[in-house]
């Protein structure tokens, strides 16, 4: 082997000293708009899901009676002001269920409305065809 000799340089545009999400910095994306945390900041579904949202609004129940515990009571009513919109969250998501609910409910009677007159319009159909 020989180690005396030196490897070619080769270029590698992709890759940096630190990661991007992006990719380099001369790239312009039309979706970087979408990259930007804050602008994005439901992408993993936190404010979709209903048992999340519940859960950071009791975390932040906890966080204003442990601020008012400990004598702080502005900090106390910023958390109380972070839970109730959380709470005003949870509402919408429970309202959409119940509508989404009430629709599947609806629908399902409809079919089975529909698929008993089908079965009664064959039947009158079998018992018309057999007198005939």
């Amino acid at each position: 082997m020989n180690n005396n000799r030196r490897r070619n340089f080769r270029s590698r545009p992709q890759k940096s000293n630190f990661r991007r999400r992006n990719g380099s910095l001369g790239q312009n994306n039309s979706n970087s708009l979408k990259s930007n945390g804050n602008l994005n900041f439901s992408r993993n579904g936190s404010m979709n899901n209903i048992h999340n949202v519940e859960k950071t609004m009791q975390k932040y129940h906890q966080l204003a009676k442990d601020a008012q515990s400990n004598g702080d009571p502005v900090l106390a009513q910023n958390y109380l002001q972070h839970a109730d919109h959380y709470l005003r969250r949870y509402n919408e998501l429970n309202e959409k269920k119940e509508v989404s609910v009430e629709k599947i409910i609806t629908e399902e009677k409809l079919n089975s409305k529909d698929d008993s007159l089908e079965t009664n319009d064959s039947t009158e159909k079998e018992l018309f065809s057999k007198t005939n």
